[in-house]
């Protein structure tokens, strides 16, 4: 496997990568084949487990990489990283109040522009939001391992980076199919929409790679861009929807977060 990404090209790595994040996506969407809704507890654990694993991946596979960089580009690392993590927050937020969607949750609070999309759309442009910066990082990932020192190395660390976000990704893509199967569609229209959520993984993805090859000084922005991009996916959307229970359920979510937290470390500490 890694000898066969080392001979593809960054964005082409990067697509691969996405690919299968995105095909995560799918097979957690086709459990609405086999459930029709998911026990609460279950969804708030699967919740915080996504959770973990985008923190932990934005500092060892994202910030860790980005301050490196910088330091070997001769800047102010801090600096660097604070314009990069403060830019991927703002997009974030940005998209949050342009983008219609509506959040997952009991009152269904609707976010961004107002439209006359339907409530299934909106729903599914919620979990969309949240794959931009998925992809984001696998190709900045992948796209930064051009131009390292150790070339098979820093793509073994990309995919680990692609592996975490597409576990993470299987439960998200339940938490689309499942929900709208609720809403009263058919088990196969809650499939499309469900895997179609993760489509705009490999675009970001691609893009995020073809930026920083292109560009290589941007390369530590980049990492600590998509960084904050996920830290503010995780603050402002994941963590209050897996919190949204009653007090004394609430440690599913907690401990679904330090069980992702955990498995992310450890692939990054293991195949970086």
């Amino acid at each position: 496997m890694v000898d066969w990404l080392v001979g593809l090209s960054p964005w082409q790595q990067a697509l691969a990568g996405t690919i299968f994040t995105y095909g995560m996506t799918a097979l957690g969407a086709a459990l609405v084949f086999f459930f029709k809704e998911i026990n609460k507890n279950v969804l708030n654990t699967m919740l915080g487990f996504a959770s973990g694993v985008m923190i932990a991946a934005s500092f060892w596979s994202l910030l860790d990489p980005a301050i490196a960089r910088a330091e070997e580009n001769g800047d102010i690392p801090w600096l660097v990283v604070s314009i990069g993590f403060g830019l991927g927050g703002l997009f974030l937020y940005a998209a949050d109040k342009t983008l219609p969607h509506m959040h997952f949750g009991p009152n269904h609070e609707t976010e961004g522009l107002p439209s006359h999309l339907k409530r299934t759309i909106l729903l599914v442009f919620s979990i969309t939001l949240h794959n931009i910066p998925e992809g984001l990082a696998v190709g900045v990932a992948f796209g930064a391992a051009a131009s390292a020192d150790d070339p098979r190395a820093a793509i073994l660390a990309a995919l680990s980076v692609a592996i975490g976000i597409g576990i993470q990704n299987f439960p998200e893509g339940a938490a689309v199919s499942i929900p709208l199967r609720q809403e009263g569609l058919s088990r196969t229209k809650a499939f499309m929409y469900g895997q179609a959520s993760g489509i705009v993984e490999p675009i970001a993805g691609v893009i995020g790679a073809l930026l920083v090859t292109s560009m290589s000084a941007v390369l530590p922005y980049a990492l600590a861009f998509a960084a904050g991009a996920m830290i503010y996916v995780v603050v402002e959307e994941l963590i209050p929807e897996a919190q949204q229970t009653l007090t004394s359920r609430r440690h599913f979510a907690v401990f679904g977060v330090m069980l992702g937290f955990i498995l992310m470390m450890v692939l990054d500490v293991a195949l970086g």
